[in-house]
């Protein structure tokens, strides 16, 4: 059967590991390179706020899935079958089913993209709580998101009325 790409349904939050013992698995097997030829999990950046501090991190864009680029014969299936924290393949009825062409190249070059801006954690409408400045421990509903200044638009209620106060990505947390 020629190459294609599987998606594989992990036990959430384990997809590096699997990754790792998959690889290792297909190596010492002698099948790395000839049956299965890469693991992806797709991951995007994210600019969120941790202690006051703007931090860049992975945000896994599919959780609980790996893509798995292979051979699919009965040693690779099995191979991945019985790795530590493989729940199983997407599937139709008992048999896997690949991935289309056009998924695979659409999730590559949203990762490129991804990769040369970092996505923002604040969207409008999301619920935020102020931890630091004047309106500190304050709530508010997020009205309007600046990435390039770094700023929100938060409606704040004081005194029994709705404020638009524009605050820092540092200022705020997700609530």
């Amino acid at each position: 059967m020629a190459r294609a790409w599987y998606a594989v349904h992990t036990i959430a939050g384990h997809e590096n590991k699997v990754k790792d013992v998959m690889t290792r698995r297909a190596q010492v097997e002698g099948i790395w390179g000839l049956d299965i030829h890469e693991i992806l999990i797709p991951t995007e950046q994210e600019l969120t706020t941790r202690n006051g501090k703007r931090v860049l991190r992975d945000k896994k864009v599919f959780p609980g899935y790996i893509l798995i680029k292979m051979n699919l014969n009965d040693e690779s299936f099995k191979l991945v079958k019985s790795t530590s924290g493989v729940t199983g393949f997407v599937q139709s009825g008992n048999k896997p089913v690949p991935l289309e062409e056009y998924e695979v190249r659409r999730i590559m070059s949203n990762l490129e993209a991804n990769k040369e801006a970092p996505k923002v954690a604040y969207h409008k409408n999301d619920i935020i709580r102020v931890i630091e400045g004047p309106f500190s421990d304050y709530t508010g509903k997020v009205e309007e998101v600046n990435p390039d200044r770094e700023k929100l638009k938060v409606m704040i209620n004081i005194f029994g009325r709705e404020t638009p106060v524009e605050l820092d990505f540092t200022q705020v947390e997700k609530m």
